[in-house]
């Protein structure tokens, strides 16, 4: 109760000044406010009244209107970007260099032996097909080629082509009632394209090509990939180009280096890599100048001779730089060094910072990015290319119940292979072509936050020249393979200067377009410009407002004791009864209120009972009956003064 008390006479306190109604209230409100429309409304005419009052309106939505134009920009999270260059000494990046050909051919020819028979048979069909169909003697392996056969396709009636199959006159394995075997079909009037299947070949689509070049080197690769992911990494990386013999020197400013600087790890495109300076188990090397002289000089030797024939048609060194501990992608981000040249590579860095949320969609380390990183068992940094591959090969596993090679292996899934999975290729060829498949991926991964991109000017010339070629095999020859005659070829070296070309580097930041300062500057802008306001003016309205909720309060409770006492008078046929002749009744049984009505039947009481006596009410004391609360607070204002 003495809670409810304090309550109630701070809520009248409250209300001293503005009144006790909605009307007394508003108009308390325009005498006393500092915006200058209300006050005009109240102490003018009629007809200005009016006026002003529609001025008032008019320019009170327009300040609402530019308010909610600048909330939205505000919330919209845009962003400037700002330029900025500065000097310093700066690490050295990580290089990673790769031969184009993955394996070399005389350690894996064993296991591409039967395709490389297919591949040869499938280039004479195309190439030569009568001959080939009157020579077709030659047993060939058909296991392969029956899960994704090549096909010929005639257009030379557009609206209905007709399916060739390449070895249908010797091979019925493949054919169904779509294809014709038999028939010959000349370059110009076929194209070659790539029959896939599922469901044990009731459920078919073709890849078309524009060439054979391509569709042949498609076929091959499909193939050769479905080989290799039944053999061990380890075993893989034993068949590629070891280090010792790619990298025949080495020279880092004037600090001379090998190949036991490097770094290997096995690429499933390029076979073993080599990384210097990936800052993994050693401290980033930095660069002690800019130039030419003080930068990592390279020669390699790409052993051209003992590349995989239908495997690789290019030759080259493949190299990236790249940040430190992060993954080099290089299939997609490096670039080729040509063999029998000597290629300078000037470094110009490059560094992006980027807003996090809600400014951009941007991670710090990819903690928050709902893909689980399949390149962390390397230990690098995150970066949205491996966020995407491995968003690819979670929807592949999801999709063909098996992992593609070219993508790191999940713990307990298995690579994809024409034994196992038979419909892996045709699963595959959808879900890499799938739109939904990309937008999905793309929708999920985040760009880092923080990243450096190195640009690079390239310029090349041959090497060695015409004048040293002799005595520059010599001794290459001399130091890797001890003997006196010559073992290289300028098919077979590369070399490689990278450096610095200046210290200055670029930083491109993001910033905050519209900032708290400038949300509240164009408000307060607005709001003074249109209706001569400011802060104190959005108090008093705040003011108003807690009044109005006080009086709606008061109302509310006035109403609630009202219901309360009509309630209460219902149950008496005269008025309520005083707080004395409640407590008389409580305990003097016999007491009758005092009020007019008909005295008792004496035929009510029996002879041997007396009518009882009533009792002497009390003084009735007008101060003792219940009041409503305004009375009350009458009284206590009252008693204050």
């Amino acid at each position: 109760m003495l809670v409810k008390k304090c309550l109630v006479r701070c809520l009248h306190r409250l209300q001293k000044g503005p009144g006790y109604s909605y009307k007394e209230l508003l108009v308390w409100y325009c005498n006393n406010t500092n915006t200058h429309g209300p006050k005009r409304i109240i102490c003018e005419g009629p007809k200005k009244k009016a006026v002003w009052f529609l001025i008032t309106l008019l320019f009170t939505s327009l300040v609402c209107w530019q308010w909610g134009v600048f909330i939205r920009t505000y919330l919209s999270w845009e962003v400037s970007v700002s330029l900025s260059l500065g000097f310093k000494t700066m690490d050295f990046p990580a290089v990673t260099i790769c031969n184009a050909s993955p394996f070399q051919y005389s350690k894996v020819k064993h296991l591409l032996k039967d395709l490389d028979e297919l591949m040869e048979a499938v280039l004479e069909r195309i190439l030569a097909p009568e001959q080939s169909y009157a020579n077709a003697t030659r047993t060939l392996n058909f296991t392969i080629w029956n899960d994704t056969p090549l096909v010929l396709i005639d257009e030379q009636n557009p609206h209905r082509p007709v399916v060739l199959d390449l070895f249908g006159d010797v091979h019925n394995g493949s054919a169904d009632s779509s294809l014709a075997p038999g028939r010959t079909c000349t370059a110009q009037g076929c194209k070659v394209a790539m029959r896939l299947c599922s469901l044990n070949g009731t459920t078919c689509t073709f890849r078309n090509f524009t060439s054979a070049t391509h569709a042949v080197t498609e076929w091959y690769q499909l193939q050769a990939t479905n080989i290799f992911s039944q053999v061990p990494t380890h075993k893989l990386a034993e068949m590629g180009y070891p280090a010792e013999r790619l990298i025949l020197a080495c020279l880092f400013g004037s600090e001379p280096c090998s190949y036991r600087n490097f770094t290997s790890i096995f690429h499933p495109d390029y076979g073993n890599c080599y990384i210097f300076n990936w800052g993994m188990t050693e401290k980033a090397l930095p660069s002690a100048n800019p130039g030419a002289e003080f930068g990592l000089k390279l020669i390699l030797d790409i052993g051209q001779e003992d590349y995989v024939p239908f495997l690789t048609s290019t030759a080259g060194a493949r190299l990236l730089l790249h940040e430190q501990r992060s993954y080099p992608f290089i299939k997609d981000e490096g670039i080729y060094a040509m063999s029998g040249t000597e290629t300078s590579i000037g470094v110009l860095v490059d560094k992006l910072e980027r807003m996090g949320e809600p400014y951009s969609q941007c991670t710090m380390n990819g903690s928050d990015v709902p893909v689980r990183n399949l390149y962390s068992d390397y230990n690098t940094t995150y970066s949205i290319q491996a966020c995407i591959r491995s968003c690819f090969q979670e929807h592949m596993i999801q999709n063909c119940s098996c992992a593609h090679y070219l993508y790191p292996l999940p713990r307990g899934e298995r690579y994809c292979n024409n034994w196992e999975f038979p419909d892996w290729a045709y699963c595959y060829s959808r879900l890499r072509m799938s739109v939904a498949q990309r937008e999905t991926c793309i929708n999920m991964c985040k760009e880092s936050c923080n990243d450096t991109q190195y640009k690079m000017t390239i310029s090349m010339a041959d090497w060695p020249s015409e004048a040293s070629e002799d005595w520059i095999f010599h001794v290459l020859s001399q130091e890797r393979d001890q003997s006196t005659n010559i073992t290289l070829s300028r098919k077979g070296v590369v070399k490689l200067n990278i450096y610095f070309q200046e210290f200055n580097y670029r930083t491109i930041e993001e910033s905050a377009a519209n900032n708290i300062v400038w949300l509240l500057s164009n408000l307060g802008g607005q709001f003074g410009f249109w209706m001569g306001g400011s802060v104190l003016c959005l108090i008093e309205f705040g003011e108003i407002l807690i009044d109005f909720v006080w009086i709606t309060i008061i109302k509310l409770v006035a109403f609630a004791k009202n219901l309360r006492q009509r309630r209460a008078q219902a149950r008496y046929a005269g008025p309520p009864p005083t707080v004395a002749e409640l407590v008389e009744a409580h305990t003097n049984f016999g007491f009758q209120p005092d009020v007019a009505r008909p005295g008792p039947d004496p035929g009510t009481y029996p002879d041997e009972q007396t009518v009882p006596i009533p009792g002497t009410p009390p003084p009735n004391y007008d101060s003792l009956r219940l009041q409503p609360l305004d009375i009350i607070e009458s009284d206590i204002e009252g008693d204050a003064i």
